[in-house]
């Protein structure tokens, strides 16, 4: 089951058996889910930095629900060398930092800032 699956399953449970409990008992589920729920939600956000061609650059990875489905949205920016913008979206949360990674250099190889031979091993 996956990570969306989970907690939605969690927030259902909660909503359901939540009235059905004594104030005190679901005072307690309550502190206990609420925690958990949250860093599950905080968790889809990222953002980290990533060698790219011997360059610093920034990822950003944030949810986006369409159609009750959620997909990820991954942005990737290297300001220090150029204002081109590597941008993937995809239902993957793991993929989705190299589909922008991907775009990204091929964007620049286009630009004439890279070669084939460097874009190769991010563009196969």
């Amino acid at each position: 089951m996956g990570r969306i699956a989970t907690f939605v399953s969690a927030v259902l449970l909660v909503a359901s058996v939540g009235p059905w409990m004594p104030q005190c008992q679901a005072q307690g589920l309550k502190d206990f889910l609420l925690p958990v729920i949250s860093q599950q939600i905080a968790g889809l956000w990222r953002t980290g930095t990533v060698d790219l061609l011997d360059h610093l650059c920034t990822y950003n990875v944030k949810p986006d629900l369409q159609k009750f489905e959620l997909y990820f949205i991954g942005t990737v920016t290297c300001p220090s060398w150029t204002v081109i913008k590597g941008e993937s979206e995809t239902r993957s949360q793991s993929g989705v930092v190299n589909d922008a990674v991907k775009d990204f250099v091929k964007k620049a190889l286009k630009a004439g800032l890279v070669t084939e031979e460097e874009a190769k091993p991010y563009i196969v």
